[in-house]
């Protein structure tokens, strides 16, 4: 399961467009808590501190432990907004959870054993379909990854979502429906070289066929 990130941020009191622009001078991203049953809560968090989490990868999906007030907060982050030019934090979503909570997340897959994949062995191509996969997970559960086992898939095989073990409580958010995470298929070239040979197969049956239909 994926650590819990710590992440310390402060009550405000301003609101509207002029404070925001305050804030993000002062290198504070403003941001907001909201869900359960307590009223919404405007914050400030330092803008480094979340620059840096963000960075480290996974922000969205991972279990936050937020610091307010000497209170503690257990949140899921909903949303980053960011300039779109610079790219960087300017507002940021909380929301609380209860114990036991539901929610989607996207969860990314890792591919292990590639190095002894037997259709990779052969020359196969993992191609993967879907990097990562929304799942329905208890709050607590939540998964820093899926992991497949590629040990024993051979090339033209398919990978789908029931070749992976999910956490207990874990049901993915598409139903009614075994989806393809992904392949292994053959290089193109490869591919190439055995439609020739599949079509050359199949010139030389029909020859023989007419000749002896001509003979007969």
């Amino acid at each position: 399961m994926a650590d819990n990130i710590s992440l310390q941020v402060e009550a405000r009191n301003e609101t509207g467009k002029g404070a925001a622009r305050a804030l993000r001078k002062n290198n504070f991203v403003p941001g907001i808590i909201y869900g359960g049953e307590k009223t919404p809560q405007a914050i400030k968090v330092k803008f480094n501190e979340l620059l840096r989490l963000l960075k480290k990868g996974r922000f969205m999906s991972t279990l936050i432990d937020l610091g307010i007030n000497d209170q503690k907060e257990k949140v899921i982050c909903r949303d980053v907004q960011k300039d779109i030019v610079k790219d960087l934090p300017t507002h940021i979503d909380f929301m609380r959870l209860s114990e036991n909570a539901s929610i989607n997340l996207f969860i990314p897959i890792r591919f292990e054993n590639q190095n002894i994949c037997p259709g990779i062995k052969k020359g196969g191509v993992l191609t993967v379909v879907r990097p990562e996969v929304e799942l329905i997970v208890n709050a607590k559960e939540i998964p820093s990854e899926l992991v497949v086992d590629l040990i024993e898939f051979e090339m033209g095989d398919t990978i789908n979502i029931s070749n992976i073990e999910l956490p207990t409580g874990a049901t993915p958010t598409i139903t009614g429906r075994d989806f393809v995470i992904a392949n292994i298929q053959a290089p193109s070239g490869l591919r190439s070289a055995e439609d020739e040979l599949e079509e050359s197969a199949e010139e030389e049956v029909t020859e023989e066929t007419s000749e002896e239909t001509e003979s007969e």
